[in-house]
């Protein structure tokens, strides 16, 4: 019966044993229900060990559970706790909080919305980071070193005459130095404020550069065509070059002149500032002159008769006489001495109506000089030649046309005809002298 007391001792302890163990076994197992497994590759995990943490923004939500080489990478496997939410495309970073504190990777960015990632993703090599290690920094500060030491770019001095250059240039311009800061930030914030302008050049400028790509060809014989220019000159520089300095002799003689013939060259310009103002007050009797000209020349030209050597013409009597209101059917109105009227209507405007007219004011002259009142003896002045071939032309009445017999002996006409016809008198009609 002694004996049994250690015995029943022994086994409560392996009761407790086995009642310890199985509860650690189901807080695991409850705990990583829901949880998923991530593995991801580093080229390097320098201080990454497995029980460190899993975090994302700092904050612990799960734990590495091993780390193995894979050929030149490195794989991790990480458990992330259940109801941690991560975004399916993040990345994994290697997170050093001090020199020689244990290292813990963090998942980035955090979930903000979209899909989550799996159980069993995997995070490649391309979405992950490691820190710079403290031998690597000193490796590189110590290559830089040794590049800008005397062995290097300053084994002549060079680097030394460039510091005391930089600084005597520095020297004094501190002030100069800050505004040259504030204004390359001022040109900076325009640049930001003009962004869509700088981007619209851009992409013109692109399309300028597809246009020269898209037309190749034509810009290569444009160079071909400037190649052939520029060897030309070059061909000929001695002429050019002399015909350079043969103008510049020439533009400083008409430096001189100019200076020595100043007030002459004034007088001139002024007066034919005077020629230009009148050419401009009457430029519509020129631009009418200039219609007219051509035709004037063609007419005195077919006026021109080479076999007499003379300029023949004939005139329209039907314009000259009766006018343009003129009637063959009207009685001719009578003149001032009673006789007839010499065109038809004295206010129709043709020669023969002005003649008429001025006979009339000569007869009246000379009636009121004599003091004559009597009728026919009011001091009619001899008939003119003109009055006299009017007054004819009214006895003979109206003109026929001339016989196509006669027409190649006539002068030819400068202008075209005024009236109906040209015509010749008729001979005396039955009763008239």
């Amino acid at each position: 019966m002694p004996m049994a007391r250690p015995g029943r001792r022994l086994v409560a302890i392996a009761v407790a044993v086995v009642l310890v163990l199985a509860t650690t076994a189901l807080w695991r197992t409850l705990r990583d229900t829901g949880s998923k497994r991530i593995t991801a590759y580093f080229e390097v995990a320098v201080g990454v060990y497995a029980g460190s943490d899993l975090r994302v923004l700092g904050v612990k939500v799960g734990r590495i559970d091993a780390v193995r080489p894979q050929g030149r990478q490195v794989e991790v496997t990480m458990t992330l706790d259940r109801g941690v939410a991560v975004p399916a495309g993040a990345g994994a970073v290697v997170v050093a909080p001090s020199v020689v504190a244990d290292r813990y990777i963090q998942l980035a960015p955090a979930y903000t919305g979209g899909p989550r990632i799996a159980d069993g993703a995997v995070i490649p090599a391309g979405r992950t980071a490691t820190p710079v290690e403290l031998d690597q920094l000193y490796a590189s500060i110590s290559r830089l070193t040794t590049a800008l030491g005397p062995n290097g770019v300053n084994s002549g001095g060079a680097l030394s005459d460039v510091l005391e250059t930089g600084a005597a240039n520095l020297d004094g311009n501190g002030r100069a130095m800050g505004d040259m800061i504030r204004q390359f930030g001022s040109a900076t914030r325009t640049l930001s404020g003009s962004s869509d302008d700088l981007f619209a050049t851009v992409r013109n400028l692109q399309k300028f550069t597809t246009m020269l790509k898209n037309n190749d060809g034509q810009v290569r014989q444009a160079e071909r065509q400037l190649a052939q220019v520029t060897g030309f000159l070059a061909d000929d520089r001695h002429d050019l070059g002399a015909a350079l300095r043969e103008l510049s002799l020439a533009l400083g003689e008409l430096q001189r002149f100019v200076q020595g013939n100043r007030s002459l060259i004034k007088a001139n310009v002024d007066r034919l500032a005077s020629v230009t103002q009148v050419l401009v007050d009457q430029r519509a009797s020129l631009a009418e002159a200039l219609d007219v000209a051509p035709l004037a020349a063609g007419n005195v030209l077919n006026a021109y008769n080479p076999a007499n050597q003379t300029l023949d013409g004939r005139g329209d009597l039907n314009e000259l006489s009766m006018g343009p209101r003129a009637s063959s059917s009207a009685a001719p109105p009578r003149g001032p001495a009673g006789s007839p009227s010499l065109g038809g209507q004295a206010s129709d405007g043709s020669i023969c109506a002005a003649a008429d007219a001025a006979a009339t004011r000569k007869a009246r002259t000379g009636a009121s000089r004599t003091g004559s009142a009597k009728s026919g003896t009011s001091g009619t002045e001899p008939s003119s030649p003109l009055s006299e071939l009017c007054r004819r032309q009214v006895r003979l009445g109206n003109l026929v046309p001339i016989p196509p017999s006669e027409l190649g002996s006539l002068p030819p006409l400068p202008l075209p005809p005024v009236g109906p016809v040209h015509g010749s008198p008729r001979g005396p009609r039955a009763g008239e002298r």
